[in-house]
């Protein structure tokens, strides 16, 4: 921090600033909201089709892209 264009030291030794850490870190786990049971089931199922549909685009991709590189350098 700057106070008169003097730069002030840290005062605090680095034990307490990690303590500190550690409580402020617990008081916003305490505050987070968790997703009820069926939220958790419906983001799993969701990203579950996504990712299973993206598989499925990669690989046709990868095929296709595969089968032109033979024809082109055979």
């Amino acid at each position: 921090m700057t106070v008169n264009g003097k730069i002030e030291e840290m005062k605090e030794s680095p034990s307490k600033g990690l303590a500190n850490f550690f409580k402020e870190l617990m008081a916003e786990t305490h505050r987070i909201t968790w997703p009820s049971k069926a939220g958790a089931k419906k983001a799993t199922i969701s990203v579950t089709v996504f990712s299973a549909i993206y598989i499925v685009i990669i690989a046709i991709l990868d095929f296709g892209f595969d089968n032109l590189f033979k024809v082109i350098f055979k």
